[in-house]
């Protein structure tokens, strides 16, 4: 395939609601030593995504390219890829610190990037990427539990995009109890069909949680954490740990300490910023790929959107922004 010399992209010229979110025509990138030249095939949106638009720009003021989950075709390579050829197929995160994947052709470091499943078209392997770093950097290096590791774990959110593979990764690599939090009936269908061992209502959790582990879970996943603390605390056994995601601001975590409970933190994109070197990102995701290709996992996807371009993309972060979308959004090009 012969490369365009203009890129198709979608920016947001400045933070604000979803009407900054503009097509334009920009240059295609020239792939640097160990970059990959994607075309990108499809994207997903996640709630980095609405937050960076509406008013924390990665960059500062300015146009800029967001969305960091993608799926596309190899169509040039850096003087020192060595992983990759033109005609691959990859899906990836990306960097925050870099243009994002909602634009034709994107630059995507060679050690982040994994083999797209190849079960899965473009669209459903689009979904995967960013939330499933998170969850399994949740599970297994924030809580550092393996296919032995017992213990009742409880997933908030568990029908969003973390929760919907976090809780498919709980079931299907640890021996964990899994109980998924959720606010609606067909939210609860969902986690159930994902693998979830019992189901709670986050408007009575803790009375529900209780009469499934009376002495208390031993971890809880956390995507809102604003006012919840000292709920976890109350649902949390003693030496129980909480692996939040989200950004509550002047979070108050004292009351943990009455049972000696902990709190983590987990940032997908911490590898990417202070360890550029590492392929830790792309391992995780051509496992990932091998587990959806045996049927282990699968995709997230619930809501196919078309094309990427600015009217899609805004109709997508009105979705997320709704509270009630399912899984995950996914935009796949025309």
């Amino acid at each position: 395939m012969d490369i365009p010399t203009t890129n198709r992209a979608v920016v947001a010229t400045a933070s604000g609601p979803v009407d900054v979110l503009t097509d334009v025509e920009l240059d295609v990138p020239i792939p640097g030593p160990r970059d990959l030249l994607v075309e990108v095939r499809a994207v997903s949106v996640n709630p980095v995504d609405v937050k960076l638009r509406g008013g924390a720009l990665p960059g500062g003021d300015g146009p800029q390219v967001l969305g960091y989950d993608g799926a596309g075709v190899v169509r040039a390579v850096g003087a020192e890829v060595t992983a990759y050829a033109v005609g691959d197929e990859v899906y990836y995160a990306g960097s925050i610190q870099r243009p994002g994947s909602d634009q034709q052709f994107q630059l995507v470091d060679e050690r982040v990037a994994g083999r797209k499943p190849v079960s899965l078209d473009f669209a459903e392997a689009a979904a995967l990427p960013l939330t499933t770093i998170t969850a399994w950097e949740t599970l297994f290096e924030r809580w550092r539990l393996s296919a032995d590791s017992t213990g009742t774990l409880l997933v908030m959110g568990a029908a969003g995009g973390v929760g919907s593979i976090l809780v498919q990764l709980a079931r299907q690599l640890t021996d964990l109890t899994v109980i998924a939090a959720v606010g609606r009936p067909e939210s609860g269908d969902w986690v159930r069909g994902l693998g979830a061992h019992h189901v709670v209502d986050r408007n009575a959790l803790e009375a529900e949680v209780a009469a499934l582990a009376p002495r208390g879970v031993d971890l809880v996943f956390s995507p809102f954490s604003a006012g919840m603390v000292e709920i976890y605390s109350r649902v949390m056994g003693v030496g129980g740990s909480v692996v939040a995601i989200d950004e509550p601001e002047g979070q108050d975590t004292l009351p943990l300490k009455w049972k000696s409970q902990g709190w983590h933190w987990e940032f997908m994109f911490t590898r990417v910023i202070h360890d550029p070197e590492s392929t830790a990102h792309r391992e995780l995701l051509d496992e990932v790929a091998r587990l959806v290709d045996a049927g282990t996992l699968r995709t997230t996807l619930t809501t196919r959107l078309s094309p990427i371009d600015a009217a899609t993309l805004q109709e997508a972060h009105r979705l997320l922004e709704s509270s009630a979308t399912i899984g995950k959004v996914v935009l796949a090009a025309g």
